[in-house]
């Protein structure tokens, strides 16, 4: 399966504040903040959604393509990505602006403040889809993911007029979405992916009921955090998935990007969607222990170590055969 990913690419500038933002919240204050963090550390990593996403899949044995827009200092970044199994014939490159800025602050209770500079991902809707597939051929999937909104219509649209499957994947733009806009990146996907705040944010903006984005998508998938994820289907049982307990957390950047590199990658290999959600909760569990949104590399052994002990032998069984081909997976 050949799967695009479009969205984000941006560095992420990563700091850890020792204390929890709340304690430094007064109620009778919120109309006028003026705050700032002494934070203990600052870590610089490669990030982005799209990019995370296809470096996970990458590192997972596909070669899904990079659709976005970056600045002319993303020579360095793209060699990284290659290295790691990304077609990067989909990115544009911009003249004018440079690549995007994720700066994040995380507490001691991993709680997130963040700040997003579009830089040249405001260029984004100028890539077209019909260039990238005569570059490199028809694409099986698209994965519509956060992006400069005009970017994340023009692709949506784009996936309906060559009849192309996509994902939604709206996220972090939900809140800048009007009701049309979020109701035009979800009618008719084949995968919707959220968290649960998401899930109803998502729900507020298109004025929709739970039942209403059923209709309208093939699979729903919502990412809960410590207790897992659901995945819902008009006419079929909720099915929920554990996730992987007692895992340091270390930084919460870019889990759910992991989660869904490594359900998708099952999905192309044409694994059940709870094998699907299990080797994404194990992709998950490996980007939470380490500080850096694509600062893991994967082990098939140990990551099926980690299947076998949470989901069982069959489960381990599943996802054996399509990892053997990344080595040491036997």
């Amino acid at each position: 399966m050949r799967i695009a990913v479009t969205g984000s690419i941006a560095t992420d500038h990563l700091m850890a504040f020792p204390g929890r933002f709340v304690e430094q919240l007064l109620p009778d204050q919120l109309e006028h903040i003026s705050l700032s963090f002494l934070v203990d550390s600052l870590e610089v990593r490669r990030g982005g959604v799209a990019a995370n996403i296809a470096y996970g899949l990458g590192v997972l044995g596909l070669d899904p393509v990079l659709v976005g827009a970056v600045g002319p200092d993303f020579a360095e970044y793209e060699v990284w990505l290659k290295e790691h199994g990304v077609d990067t014939s989909g990115v544009r490159v911009s003249a004018g602006h440079q690549t995007a800025r994720f700066m994040c602050m995380t507490d001691q209770d991993a709680n997130q403040i963040a700040a997003f500079y579009a830089g040249a991902m405001a260029e984004a809707a100028e890539i077209d889809l019909r260039g990238v597939i005569a570059q490199g051929g028809p694409l099986d999937l698209v994965l519509v993911s956060p992006n400069d909104p005009a970017a994340m219509v023009h692709h949506t649209d784009e996936c309906r007029a060559l009849g192309i499957p996509f994902a939604a994947d709206p996220s972090q733009q939900l809140a800048r979405l009007s009701r049309e806009e979020v109701r035009g990146l979800v009618e008719g996907a084949r995968w919707l992916f959220t968290n649960e705040y998401e899930s109803a944010l998502l729900r507020e903006r298109a004025e929709w009921s739970a039942e209403d984005v059923l209709e309208r998508v093939g699979t729903w998938v919502t990412t809960l955090g410590s207790k897992g994820v659901r995945i819902e289907r008009q006419g079929a049982a909720v099915l929920t998935v554990e996730a992987v307990p007692d895992v340091p957390a270390e930084d919460p950047t870019g889990v759910g990007d992991a989660f869904r590199s490594g359900f998708l990658a099952a999905v192309s290999w044409g694994l059940p969607l709870e094998t699907a959600a299990q080797l994404g909760c194990a992709m998950a569990a490996l980007v939470l222990r380490a500080v850096g949104s694509q600062a893991y590399e994967v082990e098939p052994a140990g990551l099926l170590a980690t299947v076998r002990a949470v989901y069982g032998p069959e489960a381990q069984q599943s996802l054996a055969g399509v990892l053997r081909s990344l080595g040491g997976a036997a």
